[in-house]
């Protein structure tokens, strides 16, 4: 019989506590080992080196490992270490200071929140803040500097969209600006928007950077306590992993730092930012570099196609049924982008590109299919990242270049309200279509882009399985017919992700030999009502054989 929540977690805290031996036995468990040769299990051993002796049952490990420390699951249910394929660290841990704008409703409320951020500043200070979607609000329009003047008049304000692919800006702002954004010109790879040729006060994609570089980056101790915000974040909500898409140089040397000092509690697989100083770098490493400890790695390079959905920068095929005359955004040139992809090839590092819509997605695959060319077929597992809008003929092709499909199921139903609008019904077809690439045999991992979406892996399970919101809406399903099984959504945050990162030798399964990375969980995820799977807990996160969270506290990882 299952103890309540908060019992099962006070003795998994206390346990927590007593120091490591030889052998560890984790016993009374209900475990999904996710490993098809013995699925089930009730008893977990590893050694103090993390890595897992035996799965089996509780009465024979028990027997064979007698002098072992056990550690009691008095029934609960044990999954192997959810992995976020796609996550950004450092964006979700500036949550912690920036301005919270998710689920605003209106201008007014943005303003009303920001009015509060403000107040906690010193005069002077550039208010910032993230979340904002125009499509919650009745007219469903871009935003303009007017919107915040009257309330902001001497500030600079900066407010990153949901999606990370658009910026709004008061009229303080954009007089810091790199350049004067008036006139009939556009940057590459970008958008002003304007009202005849006064820019309006939303920079999409490639314009961004116009008004960013004037916001004073953070200090090293800023951006250290920004990665412990978000680590304790993502290990709170089940995660073992993440696969951080565009970390540059500098960040990724304070992160080799806290590697260094044994304060990064979960494993970090950090893709470098572009063909820039980090890719230089990592070519100079001869194209991996991991720490002693296997909690932080660098063998990617994260690129950039085109834009994002959502501010209708995704790049398409013919244009925005809501929108006639645009076609979204390449983000990249293509030869800039040809040339990037090249060298990454030179270098032996992985190469995982942003590609959302069909048009990005396609000329992702052209340029993969040049550049690989006869070595299509090696293990080179080269991503594309969401691959969210792609048309029918181009998913096979996926399979036939052995490209991995790196998706976030929260997307869909994020977008569903309004990515009929975008698209039309009959592109939807190819739109976050994971069964339509399950059945290509296309390898796929989950994730869920955070701080885009919620940094709990939870809700993405719940997204996979039944494509509806929380209250449960629409019924059945948006476009049910590519929902997933219970066991294939775990598998993309899991046995999928670690293939993503060329890790299934060491996490993904619950299997002799691979790390004892696993979550207690408050219910089972087989067997809950399909509703119930977002409101799973972690009990307890354990990242080699050691918790690094339970639900009363957290526990610094060594």
């Amino acid at each position: 019989m299952r103890l309540p929540l908060r019992c099962s977690s006070i003795a998994l805290l206390a346990l927590a506590a007593l120091p490591l031996h030889a052998t560890t036995l984790l016993v009374n468990a209900h475990i999904h080992t996710m490993d098809p040769a013995h699925p089930e299990a009730s008893a977990l051993a590893w050694k103090d080196d993390g890595r897992l002796l035996a799965v089996g049952d509780t009465g024979d490990l028990v027997k064979r490992f007698a002098d072992a420390q056990k550690v009691d699951a008095r029934g609960a249910t044990v999954i192997p270490g959810l992995i976020d394929a796609h996550g950004h660290m450092l964006g979700l841990g500036m949550t912690h200071i920036q301005v919270d704008l998710v689920g605003a409703n209106s201008r007014a409320e943005v303003v009303e929140r920001l009015k509060t951020g403000a107040a906690r500043l010193p005069k002077g200070t550039w208010l910032v803040g993230r979340g904002w979607d125009q499509n919650r609000w009745a007219d469903k329009q871009f935003p303009t500097a007017a919107d915040l003047d009257a309330a902001f008049p001497d500030r600079p304000v900066y407010l990153e969209r949901v999606d990370g692919h658009a910026v709004w800006v008061n009229t303080a702002a954009m007089k810091h600006a790199v350049k004067p954004l008036d006139g009939d010109w556009q940057p590459e790879g970008g958008r002003i928007v304007r009202a005849g040729n006064k820019a309006s006060g939303v920079l999409v994609d490639g314009a961004v950077g116009l008004v960013a570089e004037a916001i004073p980056p953070l200090t090293h101790e800023q951006t250290r306590e920004a990665y412990k915000a978000a680590f304790a974040d993502a290990v709170a909500s089940g995660l073992t992993g993440v696969h951080d898409p565009g970390t540059s140089l500098d960040d990724f040397k304070v992160l080799q730092e806290m590697a260094a000092a044994k304060e990064i509690p979960l494993r970090l697989y950090e893709m470098a930012d572009g063909n820039h100083a980090a890719l230089d770098w990592l070519c100079d490493q001869g194209g991996r570099w991991i720490d002693a400890g296997g909690r932080l790695q660098m063998r990617t390079v994260k690129l950039y196609m085109d834009g994002a959905l959502g501010s209708r920068g995704a790049a398409l095929l013919a244009d925005y049924s809501d929108d006639h005359g645009n076609r979204g955004i390449l983000v990249t040139a293509p030869d800039a982008y040809r040339s990037a992809v090249e060298k990454a090839y030179r270098c032996h590092v992985q190469v995982a590109t942003h590609a959302i819509g069909d048009r990005g997605n396609r000329m992702v695959l052209d340029t993969y299919q040049a550049v690989l060319g006869d070595h299509a077929d090696s293990d080179h597992r080269w991503r594309v990242e969401h691959a969210q809008i792609v048309a029918l003929d181009d998913i096979p092709r996926f399979a036939t270049l052995r490209i991995i499909a790196s998706m976030q199921p929260t997307h869909a139903t994020s977008d569903m309200p309004w990515a009929g609008q975008r698209l039309g019904a009959e592109r939807l077809k190819g739109a976050y279509a994971w069964q339509r690439f399950i059945h290509e045999k296309v390898p796929l991992a989950f994730g869920s882009d955070f701080p885009v979406e919620h940094v709990n892996p939870m809700l993405g399970l719940y997204a996979a399985v039944t494509r509806q919101d929380l209250n449960g809406q629409p019924p059945g399903g948006w476009l049910p017919d590519q929902c997933v099984s219970r066991l294939q959504a775990l598998a993309g945050f899991t046995r999928g992700a670690a293939y993503a990162a060329f890790m299934e030798n060491e996490v993904g399964m619950l299997k002799p030999g691979l790390r004892a990375d696993f979550v207690i969980l408050s219910d089972d995820l087989m067997t809950v009502p399909p509703r119930k799977i977002a409101d799973l807990k972690p009990l307890s996160t354990w990242v080699d054989g050691k918790a690094v969270y339970t639900a009363e506290t957290t526990t610094a990882a060594q």
